[in-house]
């Protein structure tokens, strides 16, 4: 049985482990609730950090010279400078983290999706942005999967922030923990698909940083190694570079399998390509066929079993923007 790194993850407190929203709310998400057994949550509520109360006053972004202010709108207080000193103290505890998933929509956890008003009043929205919290995830953890409970509705959004999550966390115990080469070597080996479904050439960049030709000391190369790997898992690879590695993968085992077996592979990629299956499918057709022929290059490969597969859902709306 394979064993998984478990990654570390803030979550915003309302998304299923507390009755903390301004209304006394909780909010539901199967995602957090399939994740609970699989990763070690960090839940937090900045708002009650902060010191406002359950129920509260509802919260406002508005613009102020140019920037977005978190302000009561019945009190007209400005939580910006309480909020911002709470992150920048929470991130000195907490330390690293692989990921986040915070409430969307919230003008303090909001990702990319809170609205930013010209007034308190009545007023049109302005534009939309992250939230002041949201806001100081980002930028304390630049290059990390950070997601609202709304996207990851989306199977394919999910199956990002799932890859990216634990594929982090992989590095952080078994290289950033380890702190040798032949750990970053084979961290490199092992996700070479993985990698090139993200982007190929930059495989190839963090294949050349792994083999220090220039015999950097170890803690270098292991940093210089983290800093791209953390930009090209905050890519999304498109469907066409997934089929590409699929299609790499199919060369292996292309001589075994019978027209019928070739067929269904065909029929999966294309409803890959149209949206209608998850990449998850594939992936576990890929699978079947690494067990039965016993193909032992294939079975190191962490693109073939990137996270637990229990967090693969049977069934799926497929709502949520696409990306």
């Amino acid at each position: 049985m394979t064993e998984y790194v478990k990654p570390k993850v803030l979550v915003s407190k309302c998304i299923g482990f507390d009755s903390c929203r301004f209304n006394g709310g909780i909010i539901s998400s199967d995602v957090v609730e399939n994740l609970k057994g699989f990763v070690d949550f960090y839940p937090v509520c900045p708002e009650v950090k902060i010191g406002l109360g359950i129920p509260r006053k509802a919260l406002r972004l508005v613009e102020k010279d140019g920037e977005a202010r978190l302000i009561q709108m019945e009190t007209k207080t400005d939580y910006t400078e309480e909020m911002e000193n709470y992150a920048a103290d929470l991130f000195s505890d907490l330390g690293e983290v692989d990921g986040a998933v915070l409430k969307n929509r919230s003008p303090s956890c909001g990702t990319n999706d809170v609205k930013v008003y010209a007034d308190l009043e009545k007023s049109g929205v302005l534009e939309k942005g992250p939230g002041i919290f949201g806001s100081a995830v980002e930028q304390r953890y630049p290059h990390r999967p950070v997601e609202n409970e709304g996207r990851l509705r989306n199977f394919r959004i999910r199956e990002n922030f799932y890859t990216s999550l634990f594929a982090l966390a992989r590095f952080r115990k078994k290289v950033g923990e380890a702190g040798s080469m032949s750990a970053l070597t084979d961290y490199q080996a092992r996700n070479k698909f993985l990698l090139m479904a993200y982007d190929q050439e930059k495989m190839r960049d963090l294949g050349r940083i792994a083999a220090n030709r220039e015999d950097a000391e170890p803690e270098e190369v292991i940093v210089n190694y983290r800093k791209l790997l953390g930009r090209v898992l905050s890519e999304n690879p498109s469907y066409g570079a997934h089929v590409n590695v699929l299609q790499h993968a199919f060369g292996y085992f292309s001589d075994e399998l019978g027209r019928e077996e070739k067929s269904l592979f065909e029929d999966y990629v294309e409803d890959y390509r149209k949206g209608k299956v998850p990449l998850s499918t594939i992936i576990s057709l890929v699978r079947s066929w690494i067990v039965r022929f016993d193909q032992e290059y294939l079975k190191e490969q962490k693109y073939f079993d990137p996270y637990p597969r229990e967090l693969v859902e049977i069934s799926d709306s497929g709502k949520g923007r696409d990306l």
